[in-house]
C-alpha cells in the first residue's frame, strides 16, 4: 500500500518536472502516512526543484512536542532527502494564526499543485477539517476548532496523553485549496478507517463526512489496507 502510494507519487512528480521543470507536493501526517513517507524518501526524485506544502498543525504546540506535525515531517521526510527546494511549513505558534493562514495563502496561490498525499480521518475528516466542513470557502488556510472524535483519534494514536492535552484548534488546508492539487494520492490503512472509508467511496458527497468530496476529483487515488476496505461494497 504505502510503497505503491508513493510509486505514484514520484511518477507524478517527475512528470511535473519534466514539463514544467518543476513539482509541487502537499504532504500530509499521522499514521496514515507511515509507510508511504518511508518508501517517497527513498524514490528516484530530483528534490531540487520539489516545492511542499505543509497541510496542516495544531495551534500552541511546540515543535519539541512529539505530537509536533513540524517534528513529524522534518524527521520523517526533510531530513531524508537530498537538496529539497523548499519546504512552507504551518507555524503553529504563529503570534497571530490568521496572519499566518494568509501568509501561507499567498505562497500558495502562486504555483499550481501537482500531487496532494492526504489520508482520511476516522470521523472522515480530510486535513483537519471535521464534520461538518467547509466546502465553500476559497482561503487556502483556516483555523478550526477540533471536534470530539478528532481529538479522541489523536489520542487513541498516542500523541498526547489525556484528551484534555489535545489541542482545540489547528490551522488546516481548507477543503478547495485540498482539491485544486491535480493529483490526489489519499493512503488510509487500518479497520478503525473502514466505516469512514466506505462513506467517502460509496456514501453521498457530503460536509458531514468531508472526505466524500474526493469522489468529485477527477485524478485521486485511494490506497488501502484490506481492514481499512473491509466495509466496501
Amino acid at each position: 500500500m504505502g510503497a505503491a502510494a508513493a510509486a505514484r507519487t514520484a511518477e507524478l512528480l517527475n512528470a511535473a518536472i519534466a514539463e514544467r521543470g518543476e513539482a509541487t507536493l502537499i504532504l500530509a501526517t499521522g499514521m496514515s502516512q507511515f509507510e508511504m513517507l518511508s518508501h517517497l524518501v527513498k524514490a528516484v526524485v530530483d528534490w531540487s526543484k520539489v516545492t511542499v506544502f505543509h497541510l496542516d498543525e495544531y495551534l500552541g504546540v511546540p515543535e519539541s512536542h512529539p505530537a509536533s506535525f513540524r517534528k513529524y515531517l522534518k524527521e520523517r521526510f526533510v531530513q531524508q532527502v537530498s537538496g529539497l527546494r523548499v519546504f512552507y511549513f504551518v507555524d503553529g505558534e504563529a503570534a497571530d494564526p490568521e496572519a499566518e493562514c494568509r501568509r501561507l495563502g499567498e505562497l500558495i496561490a502562486a504555483r499550481p499543485v501537482d500531487v496532494a498525499c492526504i489520508g482520511i480521518g476516522e470521523n472522515g475528516h480530510l486535513a483537519f477539517n471535521d464534520p461538518p466542513a467547509d466546502f465553500e470557502t476559497e482561503a487556502a488556510y483556516i483555523v478550526v476548532t477540533l471536534d470530539e472524535a478528532c481529538r479522541r483519534q489523536q489520542l487513541g494514536e498516542g500523541w498526547f496523553p489525556t484528551l484534555e492535552a489535545v489541542p482545540a484548534q489547528a490551522i488546516s488546508m481548507g477543503i478547495r485549496q485540498i482539491m485544486k492539487s491535480k493529483a490526489i494520492i489519499c493512503t488510509v490503512p487500518d479497520a478503525r478507517k473502514a466505516q469512514a472509508v466506505k462513506g467517502a467511496v460509496e456514501g453521498p458527497v457530503t460536509n458531514l463526512l468531508p472526505s466524500s468530496i474526493l469522489q468529485e476529483h477527477p485524478q485521486c487515488d485511494m490506497y488501502m489496507d484490506e481492514p481499512a476496505a473491509a466495509l466496501l461494497s
